[in-house]
């Protein structure tokens, strides 16, 4: 316990997980008021350069979502 209150405080809400992969396990990380960049399902097969945008894996969508927390 001390040490997810030292990686994760409990007095900072605004947290955003960036996971290239299902994100459905990060929300009891970034809790009610944070944010995940990540895919919710599997399926799709392209080039990473195609997929990333499709997914929102990039920087003005990451900044989007950490200034909205």
């Amino acid at each position: 316990e001390a040490y997810r209150e030292s990686v994760l405080p409990s007095n900072v809400a605004a947290r955003v997980a960036v996971e290239a992969g299902i994100a459905d396990y990060w929300y009891k990380y970034v809790g009610l008021k944070g944010a995940i960049v990540g895919m919710k399902g599997y399926g799709e097969s392209a080039p990473a350069d195609k997929l990333f945008p499709y997914f929102g894996f990039t920087v003005e969508n990451v900044v989007e979502k950490a200034l909205s927390v």
